[in-house]
C-alpha cells in the first residue's frame, strides 16, 4: 500500500476542520502499511517453512532407500549397499551445490541448461531461497539412489562415486531444467510463452524427471555390468536370489511412503495461495488432494500386485507387494496434483501391471536388477507420464499452472496436445540419459573400474572391501548353495598332548 496516496485521500475525508488531519491520516495509513507488510512477511515465512519441512520428508526417503536396498540384497553385501546410499547423499550434496543447482535453475539462462548460481553465488534471489535449494537437492539424490539399486552386489566402490557425482551434478539437473525451470524449453511453467504444444509438460513431482532418469541410468549400468554370478543357470533359467531381510524391505517401504508426502504435496513449494479470495478452497486444498491421490495410487498398486503375483506364482510375497506399492507411487508422481482421486486408482492398477510385465521381460532378457529399480522407476515412471496426459482435469490444470486455454487430459476432453508433449518428454529423457550415462558406464567398464572380481563377488563385498560382515552370523542360504557345513572351529593347542 502507498502510504502517501492513502494519507492524501484520508486527509480529504477527515475534512479541513479536523485538527492536523494530514498527520492523523499519515499515522493511520502507516499502521495499515505495517500490518500489510507483516502479513506478507508471515506468508513468506510459512511458505518457506512448508517447503523446508517437505525437504526434510524427501531427505528421509534416503533412509527408506537404504533399508530397502539392504533388505533386498544378500547379507554379505549389506554394508556395501548402505554405504553407497550414504555416499549418494554426501557426494550428491557437494556436486549439486557446486554445479547441479546452477545447471537446473540458474537464471537467466537458455532453454537447455542453467548458467548462474554456481556454488550458490548471488543467492538467494527474488524467486528462490535456501529452502528451495535444499528441496531440489533432496530430489537429485533420490535419482542417484534409484540407480544404485540396479547395480547392487557387483559394482566397485569408485564407480558409485563417479556415477553419483555425474548424475547429481550434470545429467539430472539438465533434465530438471528442461521441465521445471521457468527458462526450460518444455516446462509447463515456462516464462515468456511459447509452451510446447501450447501446454508444456506436466510432470508435477517427477515421474519422468526423477524416476525415469534414475531408472534408465540404472538400466544401462546393469546391462553393461551383466547379471550377478549365479543369477541365471547354464541353461539360461532364472535362479531366485532373494534379499536376506524382508523386515528391512518393509521398513524401507514405509519410510519411503512417509517421505512421499513431502515428495508430491511438497512440490507445490507454497501452501498459502488462495484460488479465490475469502473462500475455504485454496492451494492448501490442492496439497491435501495431492496427498490423497498419492495414497490411493500406492494402495491400489500394492493390492493389484498382491493378487497378481499370487495368481502367477502361488505365493503371497511381501517383497513383491512393497515393490508394487512403490511402483504406484512412482507412477502417480507426475499427475498427482491434476487428477481426480478415482483416476489415481486407475493409475495404481495399471502401474502394478506394468511392473509385473517389465519384470517378466527382464527375466526373459536375462537382465538382473536386484531391486527391480529400472522396471519400477523407469517403467512405472513412463506410465505415469502417459497417465497424466490422459487424465489431467481442466479445473486442476488451470488452478495449478494457470491459463484458461491450456490443454488437459485426452480422456477428459482436452485433446491430444498434452499427450504429444508427454511422449516427447519420454523420448528426450531416454535419449539424454542413454547418451550420457550409457557411455559413462561403458568407459568405466573398459577401464575395469565398474565390476568387482568374481572372487570378491562370491565372497561378498562386506568382507573383501569393507573389512567384515554387517552381521555376526554367516549367510546360511549361501552356505547351503555351496554345500558348505559351517561349524565352530575350536582353537588348537600349541603343544600336542603327551609330548
Amino acid at each position: 500500500m502507498d502510504s502517501g496516496f492513502c494519507a492524501g485521500h484520508l486527509a480529504e475525508l477527515l475534512g479541513p476542520n479536523t485538527t492536523n488531519a494530514t498527520g492523523a491520516a499519515n499515522f493511520i495509513c502507516d499502521q495499515f502499511t505495517t500490518i500489510t507488510n507483516n502479513f506478507s512477511d508471515t506468508k513468506k515465512a510459512l511458505d518457506n517453512t512448508y517447503l523446508l519441512f517437505s525437504a526434510y520428508l524427501v531427505f528421509s526417503m534416503q533412509l527408506g532407500f537404504a533399508m530397502l536396498c539392504a533388505g533386498s540384497v544378500r547379507a554379505k553385501n549389506t554394508m556395501n549397499i548402505m554405504l553407497t546410499n550414504v555416499l549418494d547423499a554426501a557426494a550428491g550434496g557437494l556436486f549439486y551445490y557446486l554445479f547441479g543447482y546452477a545447471f537446473a535453475f540458474g537464471s537467466p539462462s537458455n532453454g537447455f541448461i542453467g548458467r548462474h548460481n554456481f556454488g550458490l553465488s548471488s543467492f538467494p534471489t527474488s524467486t528462490a531461497d535456501y529452502s528451495f535449494f535444499l528441496y531440489q537437492w533432496a530430489f537429485a539424490i533420490a535419482a542417484a539412489g534409484i540407480t544404485s539399486g540396479s547395480i547392487a552386489e557387483r559394482t566397485q566402490f569408485v564407480a558409485y562415486l563417479i556415477y553419483s557425482s555425474v548424475l547429481t551434478g550434470f545429467v539430472y539437473p539438465v533434465v530438471s531444467h528442461w521441465f521445471w525451470s521457468p527458462d526450460g524449453w518444455a516446462g509447463a511453467m515456462k516464462s515468456g510463452g511459447g509452451l510446447l504444444f501450447g501446454s508444456g509438460v506436466i510432470d508435477f513431482a517427477g515421474s519422468g524427471v526423477v524416476h525415469m532418469v534414475g531408472g534408465i541410468a540404472g538400466l544401462w549400468g546393469a546391462l553393461i555390468e551383466g547379471p550377478r554370478i549365479g543369477r541365471f543357470d547354464h541353461t539360461g533359467q532364472s535362479v531366485a536370489m532373494r534379499g536376506h531381510s524382508a523386515s528391512l524391505v518393509v521398513l524401507g517401504t514405509f519410510m519411503l511412503w512417509f517421505g512421499w508426502y513431502g515428495f508430491n504435496p511438497g512440490s507445490f513449494a507454497k501452501i498459502l495461495v488462495p484460488y479465490t479470495t475469502g473462500n475455504f478452497y485454496g492451494q492448501w486444498s490442492a496439497v491435501g488432494r495431492t496427498a490423497v491421490t498419492t495414497t490411493l495410487a500406492g494402495c491400489t498398486a500394492a493390492l493389484t500386485t498382491l493378487f497378481g503375483k499370487r495368481f502367477l506364482s502361488g505365493h503371497w510375497n511381501v517383497t513383491d507387494v512393497c515393490n508394487g506399492l512403490l511402483g504406484g507411487f512412482a507412477a502417480i508422481t507426475a499427475g498427482c496434483s491434476v487428477v481426480e482421486p478415482w483416476a489415481a486408482i486407475i493409475c495404481g492398477f495399471v502401474a502394478a501391471l506394468v511392473l509385473i510385465t517389465c519384470n517378466h521381460i527382464a527375466e526373459k532378457a536375462k537382465y538382473d536388477d536386484p531391486l527391480e529399480a529400472a522396471q519400477l522407476h523407469g517403467g512405472c515412471g513412463a506410465w505415469g507420464v502417459i497417465f497424466t496426459a490422459l487424465f489431467a482435469t481442466k479445473e486442476y490444470v488451470t488452478e495449478v499452472y494457470g491459463g484458461s486455454q491450456r490443454p488437459y487430459g485426452l480422456l477428459m476432453g482436452g485433446g491430444g496436445r498434452l499427450l504429444a508433449a508427454h511422449l516427447i518428454q519420454i523420448v528426450v529423457i531416454v535419449g539424454w540419459v542413454s547418451g550420457t550415462m550409457g557411455p559413462l558406464f561403458f568407459v568405466l567398464h573398459k577401464l575395469k573400474l565398474l565390476r568387482i572380481s568374481s572372487e570378491d563377488e562370491m565372497a561378498g563385498m562386506d568382507l573383501t572391501r569393507h573389512g567384515g560382515f554387517a552381521y555376526t552370523y554367516h549367510d546360511e542360504d549361501e552356505a547351503q548353495k555351496r554345500g558348505i557345513q559351517l561349524s565352530r572351529v575350536e582353537p588348537r593347542s600349541a603343544t600336542p598332548i603327551g609330548h
